[in-house]
């Protein structure tokens, strides 16, 4: 049972969330009764539902406490279907949740949204920022799922979250795939989802890294320049993926660059294959930078155990950069991607209260 808290007013309230650690900093809506029925009421399920566990805490996640965290959080009630998805993902033992929480490396629950819910659900952002701010469907679902996080998987910084330094995708971190300006099938398709299916896919991530890339666009050959460039920022040296390897990663290319591999004929699977073949490093470059992991006869080291480890689709706008997100590599299931389909046709609202 969710406890039930009281002030005198909803100022006193928020100090008296922050003071109890129940915040991710920032200020949040008060989550009164009222709102959390109509968060509960919008995902068509009872609010004593239990979806699972959160690590490392072990709390026990319900529909309800899921609605108390979109509610803190800023969520509309639409994006309660999705939020609920997030955390089912991140509540599935192949995704190391409490593992992920209590590690000292930089990693966040990255959120890609498919399928109609990006509509339906939001509108969710896939397109120039979108993994910056002004979207607030895009920050306020990214930022639900870190509060469950906090209050029900007790993920507090120093004591059960040991991330030495984080990054700013502990606040949030969700975007959509911009499914119709890509050359390739949306993700999830390709991830064994029907097209019409909405799906959200967690995985756990560093914060982006830029990838330049300028290529001519007479040059036939100029794609397997933004191979080399993509690969190089997937397993740059110092990076776990090219250290302890076998962590899935993301790749999320820009429309220029989209069009650049597709005009190659490369499809999505034809991407990951040479990127896989170009994330490695040699053994002598592991056993002068890192002799600790090198051991007594280090070998070519490949970054990824199969090109299905390297996630890939189009966001952002066009221009220079896209953006690669390397991984932890760790945990019993070695930072696998987790997939789940968004029930967004079960989502009912509370009748007259649209704009209360």
């Amino acid at each position: 049972m969710t406890e039930l808290l009281s002030a005198v007013d909803e100022a006193q309230a928020l100090e008296d969330l922050h003071k109890r650690g129940c915040t991710d900093g920032l200020p949040v809506v008060i989550p009164v009764r009222e709102r959390v029925d109509r968060m509960v009421l919008a995902s068509g399920l009872d609010g004593d539902m239990v979806l699972g566990t959160m690590g490392p805490g072990h709390g026990i996640a319900t529909i309800e406490q899921v609605g108390v965290a979109a509610v803190m959080a800023g969520c509309l009630p639409d994006y309660m279907p999705v939020v609920v998805a997030a955390v089912k993902a991140v509540i599935d033992p192949r995704f190391d949740l409490t593992e992920m929480q209590a590690t000292t490396h930089c990693t966040a629950p990255l959120m890609i949204v498919n399928g109609p819910a990006r509509n339906s659900c939001g509108p969710i952002a896939s397109g120039t920022g979108a993994l910056g701010p002004g979207h607030r469907a895009n920050a306020s679902i990214g930022r639900a799922l870190r509060l469950t996080m906090i209050n029900i998987g007790k993920a507090r910084p120093g004591s059960s979250d040991m991330a030495l330094l984080g990054h700013p995708g502990k606040f949030t971190y969700c975007l959509a795939e911009d499914e119709e300006n890509s050359p390739f099938p949306p993700l999830h398709s390709d991830l064994g989802f029907d097209t019409q299916d909405s799906v959200v896919t967690v995985v756990g991530a560093e914060a982006p890294h830029s990838v330049i890339f300028a290529g001519d666009g007479d040059d036939p050959h100029a794609y397997k320049v933004l191979l080399d460039l993509l690969a190089m920022g997937l397993a740059n040296a110092p990076s776990n993926n090219a250290i302890l390897t076998g962590g899935a990663a993301v790749v999320v290319l820009n429309p220029e660059h989209s069009a650049v591999l597709g005009k190659a004929g490369l499809s999505r699977q034809d991407i990951a294959s040479e990127l896989y073949e170009r994330c490695f490093l040699e053994g002598e470059m592991v056993k002068r930078l890192m002799g600790a992991f090198a051991g007594d006869n280090p070998q070519r080291r490949m970054a990824f155990r199969s090109p299905d480890q390297i996630l890939i689709l189009q966001a952002g706008g066009s221009g220079l950069y896209s953006m690669v997100m390397p991984s932890w590599c760790a945990g019993a299931h070695a930072n696998s991607a987790v997939s789940i389909r968004v029930e967004a046709d079960i989502f009912c609202e509370i009748p007259g209260l649209a704009d209360s």
